[in-house]
C-alpha cells in the first residue's frame, strides 16, 4: 500500500497600515507540484489575511487530506491549536468574556479544517526561509491589487 503524500501549505498575510488595504498569500505543494494563491481586500487587518489565507489555502482542496501548514502567524497557529476549543464552548467569548475578534472567519476556517488531517507548524516571518518569504510576496500580491 503506498504512503498518503502530505500537502504542504505556506501562508501570509500582509497589511499596508492595520486596518487598511491588505493580502494574503498561500504557497500548496505536493511532491513536485506547486500551486500559488493570493488575493486581498481594500479595508482590513493583518490578522484577517492570515486568516484568510489559510481558509483559501484548505478550501481549494478538492479531497481529504494530511496538511502540513506552516505560518508565520502565531494568532493563526495558537488560535486554531489553542484558543479556538474554549473560544466555542464559550458562546465565541475570550477568556475575558470578550467578543472573539474574526469570528466569522475562525468559523470559516473552522469549518475547512474538518475535512482534512492538519499539522500546524510556525516558522519566524522575515528570516529567509523560502516558502515563507514567497506565501509573503504572494500577500502582497494581493496588497497591490487594492490600493
Amino acid at each position: 500500500m503506498e504512503k498518503e503524500q502530505i500537502i504542504e501549505i505556506f501562508t501570509d498575510g500582509a497589511c499596508r497600515g492595520n486596518p487598511g488595504p491588505g493580502g494574503w498569500g498561500a504557497l500548496l505543494k505536493m511532491g513536485d507540484k506547486v500551486r500559488e494563491l493570493y488575493g486581498g481586500a481594500n479595508h482590513t487587518t493583518n490578522n484577517r489575511m492570515e486568516l484568510m489565507a489559510a481558509i483559501e489555502a484548505l478550501a481549494v482542496l478538492k479531497h481529504s487530506c494530511h496538511v502540513r501548514l506552516t505560518t508565520d502567524s502565531e494568532y493563526l497557529r495558537k488560535g486554531i491549536t489553542q484558543w479556538l476549543k474554549d473560544w466555542k464552548r464559550r458562546g465565541w467569548k475570550t477568556s475575558a468574556k470578550k467578543p472573539v475578534k474574526n469570528r466569522d472567519l475562525w468559523e470559516r476556517l473552522d469549518e475547512e479544517i474538518t475535512r482534512h488531517q492538519i499539522s500546524w507548524h510556525w516558522v519566524k516571518g522575515h528570516s529567509g526561509h523560502p516558502e515563507n518569504e514567497r506565501a509573503d510576496r504572494l500577500a502582497n500580491y494581493g496588497v497591490e491589487e487594492h490600493l
